[in-house]
């Protein structure tokens, strides 16, 4: 397998960042790391060797990114417009520095998004913002807005990262059909620690259902743990479906 390792200075972040790519050929594949961690946890705990036939095969890259998530939603020292602030950059970072290196890297213009736990978020939220460079995403495991480190704090910086605040008002045709063109999965188990995600994905899956945006809710049994190994067997499963027809 290809594995390569890129490092550079990011004039939306004003700091070194890291991303590594795994494949050669295929869908791109974006990976955000889960609840401040970092890019080497994907590999750290088999999220790519569980998928390692798809990416040699030339039918997946995967583009696994850092995240600063310590210095924005979970900064606890920092004020709630700062935090959402923050996240604003890495916003654009992703947008006007990874997508554009995963396009070249890999000759596709449509991306998906994927993430467990924290990653879900930034998956779902980028994928929802962004429908014109995302077309699909596998959300795992995850809270679909920040009242869990804000509070019920809210401007419009955090609103708009929030997709459980801004898709129930959303009636934009452009979004809506480019989220009916693309390829959504959002799963959950309900088992142990999974007592916050479970109904953020309720919430999301009735939202969606609303807006008549066709999308993939699985909700795994009550054996299944906010754990990364299910979001191994969920990710491979997942990129089954999105195949699919």
């Amino acid at each position: 397998m290809r594995v390569e390792h890129r490092r550079w200075s990011s004039a939306n972040l004003g700091h070194d960042m890291d991303l590594a790519i795994y494949g050669h050929a295929g869908k791109p594949l974006l990976c955000f790391p889960s609840y401040n961690g970092r890019m080497s946890d994907w590999a750290s705990f088999g999220m790519v060797d569980c998928v390692a036939d798809l990416i040699e095969a030339g039918r997946l890259t995967m583009i696994v990114v850092d995240g600063i998530d310590w210095q924005s939603w979970t900064n606890r020292d920092a004020s709630p417009e700062h935090r959402a602030r923050r996240h604003n950059d890495y916003h654009r970072y992703i947008t006007d520095e990874v997508v554009p290196l995963a396009r070249a890297e890999t000759g596709h213009d449509g991306i998906w998004t994927t993430g467990c736990s924290m990653g879900a978020f930034h998956a779902a939220n980028f994928f929802f913002r962004r429908p014109d460079l995302f077309d699909g995403v596998i959300a795992m495991s995850g809270v679909y807005q920040p009242r869990h480190f804000l509070g019920d704090y809210v401007n419009d910086d955090v609103y708009f990262n929030s997709p459980l605040y801004y898709l129930p008002e959303l009636r934009d045709p452009w979004h809506l059909e480019l989220y009916r063109r693309s390829r959504i999965v959002v799963c959950v188990g309900q088992g142990a620690w999974e007592n916050e995600a479970l109904p953020d994905t309720r919430a999301l899956d009735e939202v969606l259902a609303r807006k008549g945006v066709p999308a993939t809710f699985d909700y795994w049994g009550t054996d299944v743990e906010h754990h990364w190994y299910w979001w191994q067997k969920m990710l491979r499963h997942h990129l089954g479906v999105l195949w699919s027809g």
